[in-house]
């Protein structure tokens, strides 16, 4: 692969329901490297770990910039496609987070409805959806199909009922659908049944979360998921196991 724009439809390509695509979530040139050599055929880097791995807390507690240097080093290291999770944005304009991952050299995103600079508060169903659709014009308008991944914490962060939260979480996430989202990403660990719903009433793919040491490619694959990424999880699991090694010699 030689452009972005082909790396962009890779990728887009990869996501099919039954037979998911695994994303390892990596931080670094290192951890990048360490993925691509295992096999995987593209990487998401999560904002967690990204975070963890140049001092900052999570939550935006980073800046764009900082992020972007990350992803430039990222880039630089392995040649398959990345994906980028963005938070909500780092309080940037739809058209500047789009510029920034393209000339950094990613190709896909993840954007979430929780905007950490506000106080933490969830974007409404309609305004999480313009910025989706702000991030689709402004990829259309340079020319890659930027694989844009519409993240809902409504599980996550236990918002409102339980009884209807699968319901609110399937609406916010059609009108993400309708306004460009080519993946849509219902976060957290959810029972089989949960998952079907989500699966079968979601018009995209759809990404789960799995812990790389606990789940299964053949459970998520059987009910439906299109994407398995590991959020913090990889790196928090490789902390532990150096941990073990590191113990050894106190």
């Amino acid at each position: 692969m030689t452009t972005l724009a082909e790396k962009a439809v890779a990728l887009k390509s990869l996501h099919v329901p039954g037979d998911p695509v695994v994303l390892p979530t990596v931080w670094d040139a290192w951890s990048a490297n360490l993925a691509v050599q295992a096999g995987f055929a593209a990487l998401t880097m999560g904002s967690h770990p990204v975070a963890d791995s140049v001092g900052k807390p999570d939550n935006e507690g980073m800046t764009f910039e900082e992020l972007l240097t990350r992803v430039r080093q990222v880039t630089a290291a392995v040649d398959v496609p990345i994906s980028v999770d963005v938070e909500a944005g780092y309080g940037e304009a739809p058209a500047r987070i789009v510029e920034g991952l393209l000339g950094a050299g990613a190709v896909g995103l993840n954007v979430e409805d929780t905007v950490h600079s506000e106080g933490g508060r969830l974007r409404e169903p309609a305004e999480h959806a313009e910025y989706v659709a702000g991030l689709r014009a402004a990829a259309d308008a340079a020319g890659v199909h930027l694989v844009v991944n519409a993240r809902t914490d409504l599980f996550v962060k236990k918002i409102g009922a339980e009884s209807d939260r699968v319901d609110r979480a399937i609406d916010r996430l059609k009108l993400a659908a309708d306004a460009g989202a080519d993946v849509l990403y219902p976060v957290g660990f959810h029972s089989d049944e949960v998952q079907r719903r989500l699966t079968s009433e979601l018009p995209l793919p759809v990404n789960a979360i799995a812990h790389p040491a606990k789940n299964d490619l053949a459970s998520l694959a059987a009910l439906g998921v299109a994407r398995i990424s590991f959020g913090p999880l990889l790196q928090a699991t490789l902390a532990e196991r150096a941990g073990e090694l590191l113990g050894r010699w106190r």
